[in-house]
């Protein structure tokens, strides 16, 4: 495979997590938008770092590190979802909006 394929993949998870993440109005479904666009760097950055400079190991931690800090905004936000739709049976973005104090 060449880099070129690994940057239209990537660019492609870009493109269709940035329409989910524009299109939908629920919580979960923009938060799965953003979680493509996230992976669709994290794959730009690992081709950009196995084609470029693959006898250092900054890529990989890189790409680790991007990882698990997807996940852990991921958790923290589904957390956050699961209050708000305990507390107030709200799971759109459009009825969430008054929750501003």
């Amino acid at each position: 495979m060449t880099l070129e394929a690994f940057l239209l993949l990537a660019s492609a998870l870009f493109a269709v997590g940035l329409y989910g993440a524009l299109s939908q109005q629920s919580i979960v479904m923009l938060m799965m938008g953003l979680e493509l666009m996230i992976n669709g760097l994290i794959v730009a950055g690992g081709a950009f770092w196995y084609f470029l400079a693959p006898a250092t190991a900054d890529g990989q931690v890189l790409v680790l590190v991007a990882v698990t800090v997807m996940a852990l905004e991921m958790a923290m936000g589904f957390a956050v979802v699961t209050a708000i739709f305990r507390a107030r049976d709200v799971d759109l973005t459009d009825d969430a909006g008054d929750l501003k104090s």
